[in-house]
């Protein structure tokens, strides 16, 4: 061992597992202390991404391990097996928000995996007003559709058969459009009354850093990140960060208790979740997942700590065709008075 490396047998030089741990915690104890309660921006980020993960009660930081773990914990691509993992989310959220996430992992040889990937937002059209000194009290200027994305690439690698770490980094961009302001003139009836329209987008980089082990005793696997990490965002006098949080995941497989040598006891996967979020209160979040002979799996779980959002449930099927490993997942989600949110997800891994 030299300082913060290890030498594997193969000669490449990884990083000390503990050194990463430390590194992460110590991370997330100094970015929640320059955070301030209830003042974040950039909230699409939020937005879960993955019919599988959705399925199992939003459960993705210790049960992901595919490209789509990008969105959840960096450290879970690590364990992407093939060369190529390809997959394709999309969701139909509420109030005719909807929003579409590709995530690309190339495994390179040995050394680990690198992720490319994005979410694009879909928000539908607005009609812009503004104020006017007429019988209405406005003028209308028109539709407009607000816009918001990231892509990132992120890089994971595999230490050992128990351990992996992982890092994203990610370029934000949101544009709400413009707003009318006045320029001179005290109100609306003022005949010296001028207006500007002034346009409201930014772009900011972000990143996001993960650990994930696995103790390969009974399926128990655990996951640590933080996600969406940033500087100070400001529009006009106000000033924020983007949804920074901290999560842990645990997964187990109850039936290896059981008969560890039946086939069957790595059907069934619970899983038990915590989200720190910087503007509300710790949610808590229940999965389960059963999969019959490695082609169907039946999904459910439970998110505990949110105003609207409770149930989810979720179904996969999973297809070996010409070397290649297909795999189609979906989910949906009641959201209160909103009404459901459907997630629809396809994976292909080469």
């Amino acid at each position: 061992m030299t300082g913060n490396y290890v030498k594997s047998l193969t000669g490449r030089l990884i990083l000390n597992p503990s050194w990463v741990i430390v590194a992460l915690l110590t991370l997330a104890g100094v970015a929640a202390a320059q955070t301030e309660q209830a003042q974040v921006g950039f909230r699409f980020l939020e937005n879960p991404v993955s019919a599988e993960a959705m399925g199992k009660g939003g459960s993705g930081v210790a049960t992901i391990t595919n490209s789509n773990a990008i969105f959840w914990n960096p450290a879970g691509v690590g364990w992407i097996e093939r060369s190529l993992d390809l997959n394709i989310s999309y969701t139909k959220g509420i109030a005719g928000i909807n929003y579409f996430a590709p995530a690309l992992g190339v495994r390179l040889g040995t050394f680990g995996v690198l992720v490319f990937d994005g979410i694009f937002m879909d928000y539908g059209q607005f009609y812009g007003t503004r104020r006017a000194n007429n019988a209405e009290g406005y003028v209308e200027t028109g539709t407009f559709s607000p816009q918001a994305f990231a892509v990132g690439i992120g890089f994971s690698q595999k230490v050992s058969d128990h351990f992996s770490y992982g890092v994203h980094i990610k370029y934000a961009y949101q544009n709400l459009g413009s707003a009318w302001i006045s320029t001179a003139g005290t109100d609306i009836s003022d005949p010296n009354l001028q207006i500007a329209s002034i346009k409201y987008s930014h772009g900011e980089p972000a990143f996001d850093v993960g650990a994930y082990y696995d103790f390969l005793f009974h399926g128990i696997r655990f996951g640590a990140s933080l996600q969406n990490v940033s500087r100070q965002i400001t529009y006009e006098q106000q000033s924020f960060l983007m949804p920074f949080a901290v999560n842990f995941g645990l997964s187990v497989e109850p039936m290896s208790f059981f008969g560890k040598d039946d086939p069957l006891s790595k059907a069934l996967v619970v899983s038990v979740e915590s989200t720190h979020p910087r503007d509300f209160r710790e949610n808590v979040h229940f999965g389960a997942e059963y999969t019959f002979v490695n082609i169907l799996s039946l999904r459910a779980g439970y998110m505990l700590g949110l105003d609207e959002r409770g149930f989810t449930a979720g179904v996969g099927v999973k297809e070996n065709l010409a070397g290649s490993d297909l795999h189609v997942d979906y989910a949906f989600e009641p959201f209160g008075i909103f009404g459901l949110v459907h997630y629809l997800s396809f994976g292909l891994t080469y």
